[in-house]
């Protein structure tokens, strides 16, 4: 009888207690009762923020570019020039129409080579008030006739002031009155994300105006010149637009639109331009001269590979091996043997052969330029007496 009073004791007392706990919930906290929600912000353009909201970082004001280019493109466009080029060319004839058996049945005209005009299409900056266009030499190259066609209408004839087939640039003149001329970029240092601006005649439709952004700079080992040190582009350059204008986004020059990397001939996101930091000593050596002077070894350089350093013993794989040596040549008079090896010219360390042949090109003919480096395993000093690189034709 004890046990059961204690146990509906219990009973009520543990009811007691959930019916207090209720009450607290019902009266007291009655938002627990409630399932809560996984609140969404979403952040909108326009219209107040709310006060816990992050603002997005300004970049110091970089990050608010302009919504329009086109008080750079008006600075720049005028400068560009349409260039149209015609020669002459022999069609070749096939061998079976010089057959004299052939030539009885179907003619005796059918094996005489004809000639026909062939025309093609590029563009030009034009880079002074007194008529100088920069434009590529493979535009203008072996042309009997060379035109350009002004932003505002205007044509005239060009006569070709010179060219450089190493680097692809070449100098026109024209005899116009109140030329505009482009503003040349020398003191703003291009970098990977700046917004660029390529301006030409693509397929000869008209002037037109392309925008991205610099993608890469001094690329090279392209195998397109000798000499390079590409500005590489995603701003669309398609066939037409070689020789036409690299602009920032100040409308000022920074590259000569010069090759593109693609698979089917047009715009694929990898153009290449021709940086000024090559173009103004070319330019100006072709408008002085009316070709470029570049000094000259005579040699067959080829880079050190790791097998190359450990059958040299060498603790670096800096440095050239000499493959060959022109018979006569700065570097046959200067004692430069096949199996040399370069380490330093003019007291700089060379990396490989393009270093090499970039710095001897730099220094002026007929000055003497010391080389450090390594024969039969031993330290070695070379004096060499530089002369001017002979012209490359590049038809």
């Amino acid at each position: 009888m004890d046990s059961l009073r204690k146990l509906i004791n219990n009973l009520f007392l543990l009811t007691t207690i959930g019916l207090a706990a209720a009450f607290v919930v019902v009266f007291l906290r009655p938002d627990l009762l409630n399932n809560p929600q996984q609140v969404v912000e979403i952040k909108e353009s326009g219209g107040a923020q709310p006060a816990h909201t992050v603002a997005a970082p300004t970049m110091g004001g970089l990050g608010n570019g302009p919504v329009s280019y086109a008080t750079a493109a008006k600075a720049a466009a005028p400068a560009v020039v349409n260039i149209n080029t015609a020669k002459v060319v022999t069609e070749q004839v096939h061998p079976l129409f010089k057959d004299p058996l052939f030539r009885r049945f179907f003619g005796e005209n059918l094996g005489i080579p004809k000639k026909k005009l062939q025309t093609s299409l590029g563009s030009g900056v034009i880079i002074s008030a007194q008529g100088h266009i920069l434009t590529n030499h493979h535009v203008v190259a072996n042309a009997d006739q060379i035109r350009v066609q002004l932003h505002d209408g205007r044509t005239a004839a060009a006569t070709l002031v010179g060219a450089d087939p190493d680097t692809d640039l070449a100098v026109l003149h024209v005899q116009l009155e109140g030329l505009p001329n482009i503003t040349i970029s020398s003191d703003r240092v291009l970098e990977v994300g700046d917004v660029v601006l390529a301006i030409g005649n693509p397929f000869g439709v008209g002037q037109t105006v392309t925008m991205g952004i610099v993608s890469a700079t001094g690329r090279s080992r392209l195998g397109i010149n000798t000499y390079e040190n590409f500005i590489q582009t995603d701003a669309a350059i398609n066939p037409g637009n070689s020789g036409g204008a690299l602009v920032n986004a100040h409308g000022e020059l920074v590259g000569i639109n010069t090759a593109i990397f693609s698979k089917s001939g047009g715009s694929q996101g990898i153009g290449f331009a021709i940086p000024m930091s090559i173009t103004n000593g070319v330019m100006k050596q072709i408008i002085k001269h009316g070709h470029v002077i570049r000094g000259w070894f005579g040699i067959e350089a080829q880079d050190i590979t790791p097998a190359l350093a450990e059958s040299f013993n060498l603790k670096e794989h800096t440095g050239v091996l000499i493959a060959g040596v022109m018979t006569g040549g700065p570097a046959d008079k200067g004692d430069i043997n096949p199996g040399d090896i370069i380490t330093r010219i003019g007291g700089e360390a060379v990396v490989d052969s393009r270093t090499i042949m970039e710095r001897v090109s730099e220094i002026e003919p007929g000055n003497s330029v010391e080389l450090e480096g390594i024969r039969d395993g031993k330290p070695h000093h070379w004096s060499v007496i530089v002369t001017e690189r002979p012209p490359v034709d590049r038809r």
